[in-house]
């Protein structure tokens, strides 16, 4: 039996796709808690925009019920459009579908709240529509554990991949040598990581002995 390959996630191959990241929405987030909700998104968002990753911004009734997206997030993609649908599923929408498209990447990368509609089922569509999918489950959000779990099972069971966030930054940056990973790491939360590096520098480089 051949065994399937794996066609690695990259910055050049990538697109972000952020669903209904509104406040009406983000508050009822229990997996994760809203305020990691939030934090994650906004790491995965900058990190994106970091290495060059093209974003894809979605709200739905915006203007209604679920209200704007939050405010950190907002700062971030000010200079971004944000393409307020009525469907459901993003992917039942052309002008999302187009705008995807015109990025010319093969992977879409999907974070969306709630998890079961909003990350679950553009996901899906993905797969279906010819593209490799990437579930980031900590910057989607599920108001209980019960929604969060079976929409992990159904995407995996479509072909998803189902990761967080920092796994999949950190398989886009790819290379620790890279001279954006400070500011990577930094924007996930992990820019502990780099001062472990120059600690480890200090005292790994020989030292030299001053002449007698």
């Amino acid at each position: 039996m051949t065994t399937p390959t794996y066609d690695r996630l990259t910055r050049d191959n990538a697109v972000l796709l952020l669903v209904d990241h509104q406040v009406g929405l983000i508050a009822g987030s229990r997996y994760p808690e809203p305020q990691d909700l939030r934090k994650n998104a906004v790491g995965l968002t900058r990190a994106s925009k970091i290495l060059g990753v093209p974003i894809v911004v979605t709200t739905t009734m915006s203007n209604g019920m679920f209200g704007p997206i939050f405010p950190e997030l907002a700062e971030l993609l000010k200079d971004q459009e944000i393409i307020d649908r009525t469907t459901v599923n993003p992917f039942d929408e052309p002008r999302i579908t187009s705008s995807i498209k015109r990025t010319g990447r093969s992977k879409v990368i999907i974070a969306g709240v709630n998890t079961g509609v909003c990350t679950c089922f553009p996901a899906i569509s993905a797969v279906n529509s010819g593209y490799g999918a990437y579930a980031a489950i900590d910057a989607s959000g599920a108001f209980d554990a019960t929604e969060q779990q079976t929409a992990m099972i159904r995407m995996t069971q479509a072909g998803v991949i189902v990761a967080d966030h920092n796994a999949i930054v950190v398989e886009m940056l790819a290379n620790n040598a890279d001279p954006l990973a400070a500011q990577v790491y930094a924007a996930i939360g992990l820019s502990h990581f780099v001062s472990m590096r120059d600690i480890y520098s200090t005292i790994t480089t020989p030292k030299k002995v001053a002449p007698s």
